[in-house]
Parts: structure tokens; C-alpha cells; sequence
């Protein structure tokens, strides 16, 4: 079975309150069976425009993704990152 991808690009407005959101998503989405495969680093732009922060949680498939970005207390928490920053968020299944 593919498995499922929630990709984000974030540019974060607030980043005090952004800390907020990475400290109470993290346990949240594992919880749910995701793994952060990418999550801020070093990233450079090589073809068109883009926000400033990358993330890529990786799950056992897209259902269990597409659960896990509307699960009620993710979605609790996204609130902070909606009112800290500029997202543009996916769910993608894998190959």
C-alpha cells in the first residue's frame, strides 16, 4: 500500500507562537502514526516561488494522512499555526 505525505509550506509570521504549534502538533501527529521525514532545515529555492519552511510528515497510507490533518485535536492546534503563519498544506499519496 502507498504510503500517505501531509507536505507544508510555511512562512511563519510569529515565530514565538509558531514554537507553540511545533510543541503541541509533534505528539499529536506521531500519535496518529506519523514520522517527520522533513521539518525546517536547509532548503534553497531552485525553480519558482516559495514560503520559507518545509515539512513532511510521512504516514502508512494516504487515509491514514488525510485522517491525521483532519483529526479534532490536530485541528485544535492548527489554529495557532493559522493565526502564526502563512501555510500552504497537502495530502499526497506516495508511490
Amino acid at each position: 500500500m502507498p504510503k500517505g505525505y501531509i507536505i507544508a509550506h510555511i512562512s511563519v509570521r510569529d515565530p514565538d507562537g509558531y514554537r507553540e504549534y511545533v510543541e503541541k502538533d509533534t505528539p499529536i501527529l506521531e500519535g496518529l502514526g506519523g514520522r517527520f521525514v522533513v521539518r525546517g532545515g536547509r532548503g534553497q529555492v531552485v525553480e519558482g516561488e516559495s514560503h520559507d519552511r518545509h515539512v513532511v510528515v510521512e504516514f502508512p497510507s494516504y487515509d491514514a494522512a488525510l485522517a491525521a490533518y483532519n483529526d479534532k485535536a490536530y485541528q485544535e492546534v492548527a489554529e495557532i499555526r493559522r493565526r502564526t503563519a502563512d501555510a500552504v498544506i497537502l495530502v499526497v499519496e506516495g508511490t
